[in-house]
Parts: C-alpha cells; structure tokens; sequence
C-alpha cells in the first residue's frame, strides 16, 4: 500500500481498511480542523515534508506519538503527522481564500497589525461583516477575499497565475512556496475540483488524453513533475530550472528536461 494514502501506523489503522491489512488495533479517527494559517504535513513525527495544509482544513487523527498525530486529510486522503498543537476542535467553517493570500486582522482595520498570513484555500467561519471586512471566529478578514464554501473559481489557468513568481518549495502549497503538483492542486481546488496532491497520484487519477488534443488547462507530465498547459505551446509550473512559478515554452521545457536526462513527457491528461 502507498503509505501516502494508507491511513494506518504500526500499532492503529483507521476502520476504513478492516479486511485489507493486520494490525493491533482500530479506530474510526477524530476528526479535528488546522488551527494555524499553514502547517507542514510530515512523513514522519519531525520528519520531512511532504505536503503543506491550510487553516481550516478537516484532519482526521488516527495515532498520536512525541507530540504528534498521525491522520489524513479530508481533502485528499493524504496521511502524515502534524504537531498536536495544530489541531483543535473548530466551527464549520463557511468560506475560503479565494486570492491569492490575504490576511487575518485583529480588527476590521487594514492599519492594524496582522495576526497572520492566510494562504489561499484556507477556510474560515464567518460570523458576521464590518465594513469591508468579514469577521470570523479568529479575527477579521477583508471581505473582498473570501468566497463562500461552494462557489468556486472557474479558470485553473488564472489561478495558477495568480501566483507566478512564487518561490519553488518541496512540497509546498502556498505562495510563500510552491511545488509542479501543489500548484496544479490548488489551482483546480479552488475551482471545485479535487485532486490528489502529488504529481504521480495525479497521473495515475486523470484521464489521458493525446498530446494533439491537450489545449489550455490540460497538464503535461513528466516523471516527477507536472506543468499547466496555458496555450498553443506554452506551460506554466513551479520548476527547480527558475527555482519558481514560471511560464516556459513547451518544447524548450521538453528539450531541457531530456538534456537533464529526465526523459520524455510520460503523458498529457484532463481533469473532469
């Protein structure tokens, strides 16, 4: 089983996988929500990286060791451990960042000092409005960023340049740093569509398509990486080459890739 989406420890697993693996003991989760703007998803309890989750996100814990709790999140089944301290009970939240990035305030005042930097996706419980600021349960957003649970975006494309020039960051999911198969998430979940979060789970879930019939807002891949297809012959990916989210000619990216020797484009797919 990929341990990426296999929600189970050595000594617990969720109920869900009764039937298909042994272990001591079982468990249907506690369900719990990201209490902190943005929080790194470990492989391990203070290991590496490998993905990053937003406020708000519903993270349901399995096992808990040192400090932190192992779970999935709802959004994608992607198991890791977080610090136990980043997650809490919570209200259901009723929007989300639609931009790019904005801010949590302590007040309903854009001169007051930020009590965080939210990234887009995050998910917040508006409980009231004040001006041009929503207020939420942790502070005051402007409302002008925020769409409701629901409504959603419409063009992945734009989103994903939304945050051209964000730094390249290894599992990253946010503008302060992005990764090729973090930018391809975030731009399609915030136009409705869930996929998973790294690039070959995204290969494998999406449908082919030829290279002749893949137009704007299709994705081309390559072995470990993923780029959005903006146009006739031009992709837009975050790329260790710029070190950032950049746009880059379709076949210069296919002629440098294979002069790295990493090979051709292992196919071009669709979402939806």
């Amino acid at each position: 089983m990929d341990r990426r989406l296999t929600p189970a420890t050595d000594r617990v697993a969720h109920v869900s996988l009764r039937g298909q693996l042994e272990r001591p003991a079982w468990t249907e989760g506690q369900p719990l929500r990201v209490s902190v703007a943005l929080v790194d998803l470990l492989r391990a309890p203070d290991g590496a990286r490998d993905r990053q989750l937003w406020l708000g996100e519903r993270f349901t814990v399995v096992d808990r060791a040192r400090g932190f709790a192992f779970g999935f999140a709802e959004k994608d089944g992607f198991c890791g451990w977080l610090p136990e301290e980043v997650l809490a009970e919570a209200p259901e939240p009723s929007h989300w960042v639609a931009s790019p990035g904005t801010h949590l305030y302590p007040e309903p005042r854009s001169a007051a000092r930020e009590i965080a930097a939210l990234p887009q996706g995050a998910r917040l419980a508006v409980v009231g409005q004040s001006g041009k600021f929503a207020e939420t349960t942790q502070g005051f957003v402007p409302m002008r960023h925020l769409l409701p649970l629901g409504q959603w975006l419409t063009d992945p494309v734009a989103v994903a340049e939304g945050l051209l020039h964000t730094p390249y960051l290894w599992g990253g999911n946010s503008r302060h740093g992005i990764d090729c198969s973090g930018l391809v998430q975030l731009a399609f979940h915030a136009c409705g569509c869930s996929i998973p979060g790294d690039s070959d789970l995204q290969e494998a879930a999406l449908a082919p398509i030829s290279a002749e019939a893949a137009g704007r807002g299709d994705l081309v891949f390559w072995k470990g990486h993923v780029a959005i297809l903006t146009g006739p012959g031009r992709i837009l990916h975050a790329n260790g080459w710029t070190m950032s989210v950049a746009h880059e000619g379709l076949a210069e990216a296919i002629a440098r890739i294979r002069s790295q020797g990493e090979g051709e484009p292992t196919s071009y797919r669709r979402v939806g």
